[in-house]
């Protein structure tokens, strides 16, 4: 049963993207029909898209180590709760929020130039233009990778802490014996996911990137649809992003050690490495430097939305559909997205139950592996342009709007998902199958009394991060929007394009704090005492 579903699950995603891109081809005859793709231009944008995408992945998964490692050593500092809601931000915030926020700090009237100014310094930091990008990526990435190896570390057996104590083992020692194992298995995964996530980069581009210079395959992909309406050369451009990336993905997927699970006896996890001295000092030191990193951008952004008529815009009749509408979505968007992820996951592994899994359960498996990953490399406007052409000679598109929307955002937030569950789901499998097998214990029972105990947590972190994204949205619903189906990302942006700068200001503020909302559930169950945490 569970791998029909699977199956039906892979089915539905592989249709979904065929569909849209078969619509595509179809209206201009064939991909012969896009002209020349290797020209000048094209390797311009492709030798720059390669360029910030690996260096926004070194920059961001670097900066990510120390911070998850602080975080995992220091377990009950005042406020570490809402330091892990404040990393869980930047994941739902809109790229065009997050900008503008990054604007106020690091631009020519930024805070950091301002402050320059005062001491008397030039102003030598501009936004725009390479670094500019480096900053964006590194401000959304960086955060997530954090609590993905954060996530990891937590899953440390109890029993290698209390072994480190005994030994007298120092922090280097820990970190090269026990913490670097885990961190390094979890890299190929979390270099590849900010590396796409980067590679595919629109919106971020467009507004820091400074000119034609700083131009990436995917604003190309943009141009091809939007300005010449060439739709083969936006599928072969999305061909070759695709082979670009699963290149980079495949030698991971090589280097990538094989994933071990350390037994344990579920006892809670208690460390001793960080509570004094210079551990300590450097911990405090690396949060703070994360906290301001993160946070400035969203003081700008509070700060400037606390300026804007927030009563009126709350009773606006406009807010209050656009709020219903975007919570809708991102509600069925993220139920669908769990929904598939952890059965594919679950089908993944039944498919390599057998000791020696044939070529067809070897395939099958790993088309599922892939199939969260390569979703990411097929950009929303690409998918929503395919359906738009699907739907509209069934008559008004503007009906099947919302359904359409739902499935691109749910599909967009796999990676994030499968990044989240599939750890937490293997690690479980390998501790409890036998005994649930040996028990006979399955079906409703063993969801209730042996899974859902146990993957509560990243379930739920799952669940607020496809949420977020989905909240966050503009990509999809920017192609499918009407006066009918307005969210909260569209809405601000029509009141920026009106020149109606305070508002948007303040729909920001209240989209950031809907956001805040999400990461407050679904991190609810991290702040415990060093005695009360589960391995």
């Amino acid at each position: 049963m569970t791998i029909a579903a699977g199956l039906f699950g892979l089915g539905g995603i592989l249709l979904f993207v065929g569909l849209a891109a078969a619509a595509l081809l179809a209206q201009s005859g064939g991909v012969g029909a896009a002209g020349p793709l290797f020209d000048a231009y094209i390797w311009r944008v492709t030798r720059f898209t390669l360029l910030q995408a690996s260096l926004s992945t070194l920059l961001s998964v670097v900066f990510a180590i120390p911070v998850a490692r602080a975080l995992a050593r220091q377990a009950s500092f005042p406020g570490r709760l809402w330091v892990l809601r404040l990393l869980a931000l930047p994941l739902g915030l809109p790229a065009l929020v997050g900008a503008l926020g990054l604007i106020e700090v690091w631009g020519r009237q930024g805070l950091l130039n301002t402050a320059l100014a005062a001491a008397g310094l030039s102003q030598p930091v501009s936004i725009y233009g390479l670094f500019g990008i480096l900053i964006a990526h590194v401000f959304f990435n960086m955060p997530l990778a954090a609590r993905l190896m954060l996530a990891g570390i937590e899953r440390i057996p109890a029993e290698y802490w209390r072994t480190a104590a005994n030994l007298g083992m120092g922090s280097s020692a820990i970190f090269r014996f026990i913490e670097w194992p885990v961190i390094r298995g979890l890299l190929p995964g979390i270099a590849g996911l900010v590396f796409m996530l980067c590679a595919t980069s629109f919106t971020l581009v467009l507004t820091l990137g400074g000119g034609p210079a700083a131009s990436t395959i995917e604003v190309a992909i943009y141009q091809a649809l939007r300005f010449d309406f060439d739709p083969p050369r936006a599928i072969a451009l999305s061909g070759l992003q695709i082979m670009l990336t699963a290149a980079l993905l495949l030698v991971l997927k090589f280097i990538a050690p094989p994933p071990r699970e350390g037994e344990t006896t579920g006892r809670a996890t208690r460390r001793f490495d960080g509570a004094a001295g210079l551990p300590r000092f450097v911990d405090r030191t690396w949060l703070i430097v994360a906290i301001a990193f993160v946070g400035l951008p969203f003081a700008a952004i509070a700060n400037s939305g606390a300026r804007a008529d927030l009563p009126r815009l709350v009773g606006e009749a406009a807010f209050h559909q656009a709020l219903a509408m975007s919570v809708a979505i991102a509600f069925l968007a993220a139920m669908i997205s769990v929904t598939v992820t952890a059965l594919l996951i679950r089908t993944q592994r039944l498919a390599l139950t057998p000791r020696r899994p044939g070529m067809a359960a070897g395939l099958f498996a790993g088309a599922i592996g892939a199939s969260t990953s390569f979703i990411l490399l097929v950009p929303p406007v690409v998918l929503g342009a395919g359906w738009f052409l699907l739907l509209r000679p069934l008559g008004d598109v503007a009906r099947f709007a919302p359904a359409v929307v739902v499935a691109i955002n749910a599909l967009m937030a796999l990676p994030f998902v499968h990044r989240v569950l599939a750890p937490a789901m293997s690690t479980h499998a390998t501790r409890t199958e036998r005994l649930a097998a040996s028990l006979g214990v399955s079906g409703f029972h063993r969801l209730r009394w042996i899974d859902w105990p146990a993957l509560r947590k990243p379930l739920l972190m799952a669940f607020s991060f496809a949420m977020a994204l989905s909240l966050g949205d503009l990509g999809a619903v920017a192609l499918f929007g009407s006066q009918d189906m307005v969210t909260l990302p569209l809405l601000l942006y029509s009141r920026m394009g009106s020149y109606r700068t305070a508002d948007a200001a303040g729909i920001a503020l209240l989209l950031g704090l809907i956001c805040l909302v999400l990461t407050v559930l679904g991190t609810g169950g991290e702040e415990k005492s060093p005695e009360g945490r589960g391995a």
